[in-house]
């Protein structure tokens, strides 16, 4: 098994992120469809403790973290291997996986802010037969405001089928580096939001998210960890018209 890894460095004062790798416009195009519907799927690793504050004003408390929240795409958490490859029959499908336990660990510690996910990937053959071993690739990708991909990596997994059973599984891992100070809120941005208000106020009733400003410093800063199984076409519209 070969593990994913991804490094990313945005100066301060929000330069352009540097980009590791390469990506074709196909791939930015089908990530940003991924990338945008990510949370409907699965989501890890994003505090958002919130709370009612009514200490002297109206207003929310919530906890933001520098870490990347970690996702796994719609329609990219399994996948369905076919033999004969080209046949779509029920009776053909050879192996089926899928990427299970997503699991965050952030470093936030210093100016690099480091997120690591490991998962499992867990899986069924058609067929009890000999011990098998069946490797399948995966993505993992840095995304900045939900759309922007700005780094991705490919890696294998290996899943490991015992001598008669039909359940095997296997394990992966993606970690990525993210500037602090890229994911970190301005303090003017910052103060805008967590400024109490009180009733009669002229913006009390005003959602501070709903500023373009404020809406837009938040999604230049807030970044995600995506991790799914490297599809092709044919194996990603299949999951799509299942």
């Amino acid at each position: 098994m070969e593990q994913g890894s991804l490094a990313l460095v945005a100066p301060a004062k929000w330069k352009a992120l540097t980009i590791m790798m390469p990506i074709s416009s196909p791939q930015r195009k089908i990530m940003a469809v991924l990338c945008g519907t990510a949370a409907i799927f699965t989501v890890a690793g994003c505090a958002k403790d919130n709370e009612i504050d009514v200490a002297g004003g109206v207003g929310i408390t919530a906890t933001r973290s520098v870490c990347p929240a970690v996702a796994v795409p719609l329609h990219t958490g399994d996948v369905t291997l076919f033999d004969p490859a080209t046949s779509r029959d029920a009776a053909a499908i050879d192996v089926v996986a899928t990427i299970t336990n997503l699991t965050p660990q952030c470093n936030d510690t210093g100016e690099k802010v480091y997120q690591q996910a490991s998962f499992d990937v867990v899986a069924t053959r058609r067929d009890a037969g000999p011990a098998r071993s069946v490797t399948i690739p995966y993505f993992s990708t840095v995304v900045q405001g939900g759309t922007a991909v700005v780094a991705k990596r490919l890696g294998n997994v290996t899943i490991s089928f015992a001598d008669g059973q039909t359940r095997g599984s296997g394990r992966g891992q993606a970690s990525a580096y993210v500037d602090r100070a890229a994911a970190t809120l301005p303090a003017d941005i910052t103060e805008r939001i967590n400024r109490k208000r009180k009733a009669g106020d002229q913006d009390a009733a005003i959602d501070p998210l709903s500023i373009p400003e404020v809406r837009t410093a938040v999604q230049r800063a807030s970044f995600e960890l995506l991790v799914g199984f490297q599809l092709t076409q044919d194996q990603l519209e299949y999951n799509v018209r299942r």
